[in-house]
């Protein structure tokens, strides 16, 4: 019960850091956005491996470490899509790749969770799909380029998935750590690349440091959770985070709710109940 608990918690931040990420990228370049939340983030990531030190191999600190390069492009293509205003649309097919990688990578790698916690992540992928249908005509708005973004962020997302949770219980919070590391050292190099300056207004700071935050507390979350359940079930759970996405796009920029959607809500649900079992 408790990794489904922490995922489920992982996915409301990672749907809120998103939808934060999001808002300052259509104020300022993406790549800006994701290097300073992410360097933000870093006292906090401190902290958590002085709460949880943990003895991490060479092995656990790799895969950290290329779990941040592929979680980093991820978040640039993200919230370089967020940005064209679709939140309802592209947040979603970002997190059905996103939930299918690490499923059959889980699948592959260790025994099957069960038939009842597999259907379980299954109804989750059903339930981000329901979730995703926005307002009528929303999709006729969305390009072939951004939704090429949304699949291409999906799939390093999903392998980000995979590489974090191969890293053992006993490394702590290192990992997570790793993964900071490697995804500003990514960021700072594209950035210098592409002539990108560093600098936010106060405005898009705030937005940009609340995204920052809440995506390392939702990688630290993840992280115990994948120490401690099955992966498949583990980033199924945690891939609900447009649930969080598209109630904060109704509430804040007043997206309307459908039938469908609500259904949506209703899978996600029964989904943490199957999972957990």
């Amino acid at each position: 019960m408790l990794p489904i608990v922490l995922a489920a918690v992982s996915a409301l931040a990672f749907g809120t850091a998103d939808f934060s990420g999001g808002k300052a990228s259509r104020w300022a370049d993406p790549i800006a956005v994701t290097v300073v939340s992410q360097m933000l983030s870093l006292p906090l990531l401190v902290v958590l491996v002085l709460v949880v030190p943990g003895t991490p191999s060479a092995l656990d600190l790799g895969w950290g470490l290329l779990a941040g390069v592929a979680g980093a492009g991820g978040v640039m293509l993200l919230y370089r899509a967020l940005a064209t205003g679709v939140m309802a649309v592209v947040a979603p097919v970002t997190a059905i790749t996103a939930a299918i990688v690490p499923i059959v990578a889980g699948l592959v790698l260790a025994d099957s969770p069960g038939a009842v916690a597999l259907g379980g992540a299954g109804l989750a992928v059903v339930a981000i799909a329901l979730v995703s249908l926005g307002e009528r005509g929303a999709a006729r708005r969305v390009s072939g380029r951004v939704l090429a973004m949304a699949l291409a962020a999906g799939l390093l997302f999903g392998v980000f998935f995979a590489l974090l949770g191969q890293a053992d219980e006993s490394a702590g919070m290192w990992p997570v750590l790793a993964v900071r590391v490697s995804s500003v050292a990514f960021g700072l190099a594209l950035a210098a690349r592409t002539g990108t300056r560093l600098r936010l207004g106060r405005r898009v700071l705030g937005w940009a440091a609340a995204a920052g935050l809440l995506d390392s507390a939702a990688n630290a979350l993840f992280l115990a959770a994948a120490g401690r359940g099955h992966l498949s079930v583990v980033a199924a759970v945690a891939s609900l985070y447009p649930a969080s996405t598209v109630l904060l796009a109704l509430a804040v920029d007043r997206e309307r709710l459908r039938p469908v959607q609500l259904a949506g809500l209703g899978f996600a649900a029964a989904a943490l109940v199957l999972s957990s079992v």
